[in-house]
This record gives C-alpha cells, sequence and structure tokens, in this order.
C-alpha cells in the first residue's frame, strides 16, 4: 500500500493553561507521514519548508522510512509558523499567530514516482492547491481523503467545492459542517455533504467522533482492512 499526503510539515507554539512550548515542529502532513509509518512501509510526503527548518526533525522522518523528496526547500525562506492558545477543556482554542512564509507561494510537483499512490490524503491547505495534486495524479487511487477548515470556506468556497466532487472522504468538525451545509442538525449536513461528492464523512466533535453514514463508514474499514 502506497500512501501520498500533501500538508504543512511547520513550527508550532503552544499554550495551554498547564504550560507552554515554543517552536515545537509540527504540521499535519508531518503527523500524518509519522502515524501511518507504523502501518506502511510506503509513504510519500508532499510540503514546503524553509531552511530555517529542523534537519532532526526530517531525519525522523527518514528513518521512519517516509519518502521526503517531494519536500520543496526553499533557500532563504522561512517555515509555515502557526501559534494557538488552547481553553481549559483542550478542544477549544485560539489562533494568536499564523505566519504563512514559504507556504503562501506553494506550488506544488509531484514526483514522478509519486503520482500513481494508492491512497491520497489532502491536508488542510488551500482548496486550489489540493486539485493541483489530483490534477498531477496519473492513475485513479482507491482513495481519497482531504481535510479542511471554516477559512477556506470563508474565503473560496466555490473552489472548495468543485474539490469535494474529486474525493471520496471528507473529515471536518462540526462547525464546519454545519457551515458547509448550511444546516444545523449534523444528521441533515451530512445528507447536504454526501450530495456535494464524499461518499464517506467523519465530522469531529468535543471529545468524540460521530461517524455519519454508518453504514457505509463501515463498509470503508472492511474494505481497506
Amino acid at each position: 500500500m502506497s500512501l501520498l499526503t500533501i500538508g504543512t510539515v511547520a513550527f508550532d507554539d503552544i499554550e495551554t493553561p498547564y504550560g507552554k512550548a515554543e517552536r515545537v515542529v509540527g504540521g499535519a502532513a508531518l503527523y500524518a507521514g509519522l502515524a501511518a509509518s507504523y502501518f506502511t512501509p510506503k509513504i510519500q510526503l508532499v510540503s514546503v519548508i524553509g531552511e530555517d527548518y529542523d534537519e532532526k526533525t526530517l531525519q525522523l522522518l527518514r528513518d521512519r522510512g517516509v519518502d521526503i523528496d517531494g519536500i520543496e526547500v526553499v533557500k532563504g525562506g522561512k517555515s509555515f509558523f502557526w501559534a494557538g492558545k488552547y481553553h481549559t477543556n483542550m478542544n477549544s482554542r485560539d489562533t494568536l499567530t499564523t505566519e504563512l512564509n514559504v507556504l503562501a507561494d506553494f506550488n506544488p510537483i509531484l514526483p514522478e514516482k509519486y503520482k500513481n499512490a494508492e491512497f491520497v490524503l489532502l491536508g488542510n491547505l488551500t482548496p486550489d492547491v489540493q486539485m493541483q495534486v489530483i490534477n498531477q495524479l496519473t492513475s485513479k487511487p482507491k482513495l481519497i481523503a482531504m481535510d479542511t477548515m471554516n477559512f477556506w470556506m470563508d474565503i473560496a468556497m466555490d473552489s472548495l467545492k468543485k474539490v469535494l466532487k474529486k474525493i471520496d472522504l471528507l473529515t471536518i468538525n462540526e462547525e464546519e459542517a454545519r457551515q458547509l451545509s448550511g444546516e444545523h442538525s449534523l444528521v441533515k449536513a451530512a445528507k447536504v455533504i454526501h450530495a456535494m461528492g464524499p461518499q464517506f464523512l467523519v465530522i469531529k466533535k468535543e471529545n468524540m467522533v460521530l461517524f455519519c453514514s454508518m453504514r457505509k463508514v463501515f463498509s470503508l474499514l472492511q474494505l481497506y482492512h
């Protein structure tokens, strides 16, 4: 099984009621790659970083068997940086700083060996970048999963809806599900979002995950187990 994941490889400042950590390694693609490395030996990662990124973390990815030939290093550039403060319940958070840096001009170019991946995970990036990745694939993956967020719904809804028609599985939280669908009921929201394209939908709630269309999700798990 081969997994292609695209998303952020970043630095984060994290503050909670219990402590604070500065410039820790972060990014959806980085953690997706590391997590997947415990289940499959063939992982391909696409992202962009600056020369300031932590070489030890890149070596950790290599040591876990993650192919990072798809990570672009911008000379003189600064890596994506995010700072946030979590509330007492550790679910709610406030974004304090977002610095796109090299991510602002990210134009992903897939190496040839990445273009026939069996599974694709589109991390939370602009819908246009997500579509660029899909358009570079030379064969249809068994599954394309995607993450997104309210920000893209606010500024790029039309582009987001085009990507939704191309994917198989969408993961969002309950607030995003309501915004995307225009429905308050999550059951009704799920039906609206399914009609937009994704066959499978996972809605994340506080302290739990609500699986919408349970029969479809269980069928998915059985199919790829």
